[in-house]
């Protein structure tokens, strides 16, 4: 079981779409993932089609009454399986902030109801380092980052790189990372130069494959549908294809 915290404290840098996408490409492998929804917002919720769960069901249920993880799964119209989230994930942070051992409680229920499955479990995390989000990086194997192609999105992984780093010497264990960088435009300077700035500070940690700024992209979620589904044959179902197959071939998922 592999375990991947798709994570960037910036928003509008792709993240939802990334993890989204990436889920629905190893289901297409033949991976049979999880996605798990940490973001109040349950915009990978809303994004892949699964039913709206009520206030304290959910993810929530999981925190707030230690509702089996398992018991949680919802099959998405593609088939592959999503715990859900609902805005009562927002009540977290109140409910466990002073709890130091509350930052343990996914991992722990990972390990108890679907370590045994060996699939891969991406979260979606909210855009902030919480309560909720500690709980993923606790959990996670490895995170994948999404940063776009602008320069604010550039500062911001930098930052993101430092934070990481100060956990890692707390906690004493690394974080295996990636950074892919999304809603690339090819017709701007600027999209080549951020990709090379990353690409030279952080190396082979920075993927390959570019995602690029796409209608299909952008349009799908509203569809509740994955890119693959929603437009199979768009240039964003083909990147987020490349993406996934260099990461499995790198062991990422493994």
């Amino acid at each position: 079981m592999a375990v991947i915290a798709v994570f960037n404290q910036k928003g509008g840098v792709g993240k939802t779409t990334t993890c989204l996408n990436v889920t629905a490409a190893l289901e297409i492998a033949q991976r049979f993932p999880v996605a798990l929804d940490l973001d109040p917002q349950g915009h990978l919720t809303l994004a892949s089609g699964a039913a709206q769960t009520a206030p304290d069901t959910g993810v929530a249920a999981f925190f707030k009454h230690r509702t089996p993880l398992a018991s949680l799964l919802q099959e998405t119209p593609r088939g592959w399986q999503i715990i859900p989230a609902s805005l009562e994930l927002a009540k977290i942070d109140a409910l466990f902030g002073s709890d130091p051992k509350a930052a343990t409680l996914l991992r722990q229920g990972l390990r108890e109801d679907l370590a045994l499955t060996g699939d891969p479990i991406l979260i979606d995390c909210c855009p902030m380092l919480g309560v909720l989000t500690l709980n993923a990086l606790l959990a996670a194997d490895r995170v994948l980052i999404p940063v776009s192609a602008d320069f604010l999105s550039l500062q911001g992984v930098h930052r993101l790189d430092s934070a990481l780093n100060v956990l890692e010497g707390k906690l004493k264990r690394t974080f295996d990372r990636r950074i892919v960088v999304t809603r690339f435009d090819s017709r701007r300077k600027l999209a080549y130069d951020i990709y090379d700035k990353l690409r030279e500070r952080y190396g082979s940690l920075v993927c390959n494959t570019r995602i690029g700024e796409t209608v299909a992209l952008a349009t799908s979620p509203m569809h509740g549908k994955d890119v693959f589904e929603f437009a199979p044959h768009s240039p964003g179902a083909a990147d987020y294809r490349a993406l996934t197959r260099e990461l499995l071939d790198s062991g990422f998922f493994a």
